[in-house]
């Protein structure tokens, strides 16, 4: 007899098995259930903070950092280069035929959570003109722009409704004096994290410094970034290298997602564990109560390895019910959930990639659990199996 019909035949009596087995099938779906589930729906909050971080993210937008700089709070850039800057081939135009390039400084502030009083960080950004022309997601809800040379910001709507005076004309202390909250907006799909926007060259003068972290340009298209970067390494007076706005956000994003992922994965191994131990246990009992019946079958022609296979194939057959369901109910009860770690919020997704990746998980339990089982099956010597009661 071939080894595949041997394996099919040996799988087959044992899933007919199963009925009188609910043990073995209760172990292990519940246990497998829950190690995916719970790895799942963690692991959909760092797909949901990559998300809402890139919903805002375009092709035809570069930024301008200084060389070697990693991100912006690393960069710096003089006041003078980015005049400079501004002419560089490549970069579009707005109506009035100036160049959409915007410097930006970055400030780390404290905020303070209405509800909790909780002191959380948050970004205020100094932007020279220009500032709506490259980000034309940014819409106002209430209030005007902040003007130039004037100690005036303005406040994403999500600073205005989780911490205090981000309100139109609530004020803020920055550096000893007070500044005018006159406008509050949301920024396109992005509106998960407090941002403040305020003029870069008032920010400068404040806190007595004289270069940006940032210069972001609005190309004429997302060819146009070769172009750019080539006039950029052709000009040795200009200490900067081009970034796609993409690869910034996904550099920003990396420590929060590696959290992430390290939390799933690690609260997902231990349950792993748990149900592997239990599924094992549960297959070593099948095990010993077959032993009879499988010692017959080896003494009639059946090799050792199909009875090793057939067992291990059992095991993950068996966990696949626990790792469908266990997606589902992370769909049900997780997906689109509101997530806000670090006083940056998101919406946790359950999606197809995770699901197969917790079948995946499944299978590699079943596969360990179902391993020790499935040789202590085929090495039970047949002598001694058919003298068993």
């Amino acid at each position: 007899m071939s080894f595949l019909r041997q394996v099919v035949m040996l799988l087959r009596m044992s899933l007919l098995g199963i009925p009188h087995r609910p043990g073995l099938l209760c172990t292990t779906v519940v246990g497998v259930t829950c190690a995916v589930g719970v790895l799942v729906s963690m692991l959909a909050m760092g797909v949901g903070a990559r998300r809402e971080a890139l919903g805002n993210v375009r092709p035809d937008r570069a930024s301008l950092l200084s060389v070697g700089a990693l991100q912006p709070g690393q960069s710096s850039i003089p006041k003078d280069t980015v005049a400079l800057l501004r002419n560089l081939p490549g970069i579009r135009r707005n109506a009035n035929g100036a160049p959409i390039a915007v410097p930006q400084v970055l400030f780390g502030m404290d905020a303070r959570e209405k509800a909790s009083g909780t002191l959380i960080g948050f970004t205020l950004i100094g932007a020279g003109g220009g500032l709506t022309d490259y980000a034309p997601e940014l819409r106002l809800t209430s209030g005007r722009m902040f003007r130039p040379g004037l100690r005036e910001l303005i406040a994403s709507t999500y600073c205005a409704r989780r911490y205090r005076h981000f309100d139109v004309g609530d004020q803020r202390l920055i550096r000893g004096g007070e500044w005018l909250v006159v406008g509050n907006f949301e920024l396109g799909r992005g509106g998960g994290s407090c941002i403040a926007y305020a003029d870069a060259d008032t920010l400068l003068s404040i806190f007595g410094r004289d270069t940006y972290n940032e210069v972001n340009v609005m190309l004429q298209s997302p060819a146009a970034f070769s172009e750019l970067a080539a006039a950029i390494k052709s000009n040795p007076q200009l200490h900067v290298e081009a970034r796609h706005e993409a690869e910034l956000v996904a550099a920003r994003m990396q420590q929060l997602n590696g959290i992430l992922n390290f939390v799933a994965y690690f609260v997902g191994s231990i349950l792993a564990v748990a149900a592997t131990i239990g599924a094992a246990n549960s297959l070593y009992a099948v095990v010993d109560s077959r032993r009879r019946e499988l010692a017959t079958l080896r003494a009639v022609g059946f090799n050792g390895l199909p009875v090793v296979v057939s067992t291990l194939s059992e095991a993950i057959l068996l966990a696949l019910p626990g790792a469908l369901l266990g997606a589902a109910l992370a769909w049900l009860f997780f997906n689109g959930l509101a997530a806000s770690p670090f006083g940056f919020q998101f919406h946790l997704a359950v999606t197809p990639s995770l699901t197969l990746l917790g079948i995946g998980w499944a299978a590699c339990m079943g596969l360990v659990g179902g391993l020790m089982p499935a040789v202590r099956a085929a090495r039970v010597p047949i002598s001694v199996a058919l003298r068993a009661t």
